[in-house]
């Protein structure tokens, strides 16, 4: 019993040898590596796994490369993979430029991967154009018409552009500022519903995929939609600006001679009371002249009649004005 127990701990200790060995020495990838004419060494795999760096996938990808007539590196690969590059992905792109006749590199091909772009995706687009649907684009002609338009741009990827070029942003950017200023620059909108290619042609000529990662290709006008008269509209704001501004200018000479006729009035009571004063003095003046002996018994009935005299004049004349 204790020797077949021994002979069992002998056997997993030597399954768990072989096993190391076999992970830490992949004889069967080098085996598979050799018969499809890929030279790497046993070694280069070993020292693959102690640089956590996984020796199927680079060994894969070189025999994917070799098929496809690359003559690809293991060094190269190892080095792309540990500056945390999508080798997989690079080789794949690397195939597809060959079949397509694109000039590129693995050094190109690794750069762009770094860069953060999809060189698989980019090849591909160079290969099948893409279609960048504008959003709308509103511009207004010289008439005053605003017109509302969407494009469809077909693009083709700029390989050697792809590291530091702009992306599709910048390209839908520029598109609408060369519709906005073709449609701007039109005499009448009618010109420019008759001739919607005269956008394109515009567009095409300003050169907007300078400094980008693609290569424009065609803009074509997919529709046009009339939106406001924003010529009226704009006159419509000034009329009702102007109209505004008089009534304030003529509320505020409302309001000048409202205070003008309110100081009149005022000067008007204070002269009043100044009159009032003065006859509030007029029987102290009589009787001081009475005293010193000025001013008579019949002096002083003449100013009565006569006072008497000119209060029936005046009731006179207002009753003559009713």
């Amino acid at each position: 019993m204790i020797e077949n127990l021994g002979i069992w701990i002998v056997a997993i200790v030597a399954l768990i040898v072989l096993w190391f060995i076999l992970y830490f020495i992949p004889i069967g990838l080098w085996f598979s590596a050799l018969v499809s004419g890929v030279r790497i060494s046993l070694l280069q795999l070993v020292l693959m796994r102690f640089r956590k760096v996984p020796p199927a996938m680079i060994v894969n990808q070189m025999i994917a490369g070799t098929k496809a007539g690359l003559q690809l590196s293991a060094n190269d690969l190892e080095a792309h993979f540990l500056a945390g590059g999508n080798v997989p992905n690079v080789v794949t792109a690397l195939i597809s430029a060959q079949k397509a006749n694109i000039a590129l590199d693995f050094r190109m091909a690794a750069a762009i991967d770094l860069a953060g772009r999809n060189v698989a995706e980019a090849v591909q687009m160079s290969v099948n154009p893409k279609v960048i649907n504008t959003p709308p684009v509103a511009a207004v002609a010289k008439d005053g018409i605003q017109l509302i338009a969407k494009a469809r741009v077909t693009v083709r990827a700029n390989i050697k552009q792809l590291v530091g070029g702009a992306g599709e942003d910048t390209v839908l950017a520029r598109v609408g500022e060369g519709i906005v200023s073709s449609i701007g620059s039109s005499i009448t909108h009618k010109s420019v519903l008759e001739n919607p290619d005269f956008i394109s042609r515009v567009v095409l000529e300003k050169g907007l995929d300078a400094g980008t990662a693609f290569e424009i290709l065609s803009i074509d006008i997919a529709d046009i939609d009339v939106g406001k008269n924003i010529g009226a509209v704009l006159q419509m704001d000034q009329a009702n600006a102007d109209k505004n501004i008089a009534q304030a200018k003529a509320e505020e000479k409302r309001a000048m001679a409202i205070a003008e006729e309110q100081e009149q009035k005022a000067k008007a009571q204070e002269a009043r009371a100044k009159v009032i004063l003065a006859e509030a003095e007029i029987p102290m003046a009589i009787a001081e002249a009475f005293r010193k002996g000025n001013l008579g018994i019949m002096d002083y009935y003449k100013l009565q009649n006569i006072q008497a005299d000119t209060h029936m004049r005046e009731g006179i004349i207002k009753s003559d004005k009713k």
